[in-house]
């Protein structure tokens, strides 16, 4: 059952099946005949942002005072199903919208919600978070880049890497130290945002050529000494970095872990179709009962995952949802989509190892999964420190 099918009692679904067929229409015509070309070049046009912006499909659960469509997640859901259903998440909106934009609904300043805000709904700005280094991954205390004070600025030194937006990024997210004296790393981080247009001693390093995802740029980032304004401290207080990370990152984890469910639900969609057309010593694939066993198996695992997945987005909008449930949802949902994609490739034989195929597209993009947003072994240990 997809979201279009689905019913609740704080959301009318005709309203969803509306903003389906806008999100779909827009992907038909705007994004799928050009999908090659970007993985080619390992961009996409900037100004599909804008056209983006302009339907109302940039910021959607963001609020309509600061800009965003006034929506919830299920919104957001839609558009990564849709995404999914076109084998093409290189298109990295719920970065944009459920990432990045809650950071600045929910910390930043009256200022900075309206300096930027308006302007990342409308696609006019790009954004990207930037925490990861090259020795601090999962384990974000490790970070090494640091701010200091200096008069009207900061002055910022360090590296980041794995940056995803990191090459057209307007606004960048960034993790610091404001404090190197505090060793545990919580009182001394914070968040500043980079204008990447004016902030001196800010570069950009190389494309990183990644298994999948070829169209969504990712790439390194350094900082040489470079000049901040005091006021793009996010909520203008030092030392709350490291707490606004953590209040975020179960609502990272449910968008991973509904990507993953769409991505499931795509693949498996695109092998059904395959298997009862494909022909092998003169019956259809279809007909082979290990073919039907393995696809009932991944049926159900979809089903389960998708039952789970929708009770936790519940939980999310209605603002209970705990770390550790999210970690559960992220770590089962990532797993379940690589052995179920995984499966369907097997089906499709040779043809699910070419790329002109979707399903081959969900594998290579797909795998990242289960590493970023915290890989699934730490996403086990959060779990297990419950028990």
């Amino acid at each position: 059952m997809t979201l279009d099918q689905r019913m609740t009692a704080t959301r009318d679904p005709a309203e969803l099946d509306l903003f389906r067929e806008t999100v779909r229409r827009f992907l038909a015509e705007e994004v799928a005949p050009n999908a090659d070309a970007w993985r080619a070049r390992g961009c996409i046009d900037r100004d599909l942002w804008r056209r983006a912006g302009a339907l109302g499909l940039l910021c959607a659960s963001s609020p309509e005072a600061y800009g965003g469509g006034g929506g919830d997640f299920w919104h957001e859901a839609v558009i990564i199903e849709e995404l999914a259903r076109i084998a093409f998440p290189d298109f990295s909106i719920p970065l944009q919208n459920v990432i990045l934009s809650p950071y600045f609904t929910r910390y930043g300043t009256e200022e900075q919600k309206r300096r930027w805000l308006p302007r990342m709904a409308s696609g006019d700005l790009v954004a990207a978070l930037a925490m990861s280094e090259p020795g601090a991954g999962s384990d974000v205390r490790a970070i090494r880049t640091h701010a200091r004070r200096d008069g009207n600025e900061y002055v910022v030194n360090g590296q980041k890497t794995f940056i995803t937006h990191g090459h057209v990024a307007d606004l960048i997210c960034l993790a610091v130290k404001t404090d190197t004296a505090d060793d545990n790393g919580v009182r001394g981080f914070s968040l500043l945002v980079i204008e990447t247009e004016r902030t001196a001693g800010f570069q950009r390093g190389r494309r990183l050529d990644k298994v999948g995802l070829k169209a969504q740029d990712t790439a390194e980032l350094f900082f040489d000494d470079a000049r901040v304004p005091v006021g793009n401290l996010l909520g203008g207080v030092e030392g709350r970095g490291f707490y606004q990370l953590m209040e975020q990152l179960a609502k990272e984890r449910i968008n991973i872990a509904m990507q993953a469910l769409a991505l499931s639900e795509a693949a498996l969609a695109e092998t059904v179709a395959y298997v009862k057309e494909r022909e092998v010593f003169g019956k259809r694939l279809i007909e082979f009962q290990n073919t039907r066993m393995v696809l009932a198996e991944a049926k159900t695992a979809a089903s389960v995952t998708r039952t789970f997945i929708e009770t936790c987005i519940d939980r999310l909008i209605a603002g209970t949802l705990d770390a550790e449930t999210a970690a559960m949802a992220k770590w089962w949902a990532t797993e379940k989509q690589c052995e179920i994609v995984d499966q369907c490739v097997q089906l499709h034989g040779g043809y699910g190892y070419m790329l002109e195929y979707p399903v081959a597209r969900m594998w290579s993009d797909g795998r990242i999964q289960k590493i970023w947003g915290g890989s699934n072994e730490v996403m086990k240990e959060l779990i297990a420190r419950a028990l």
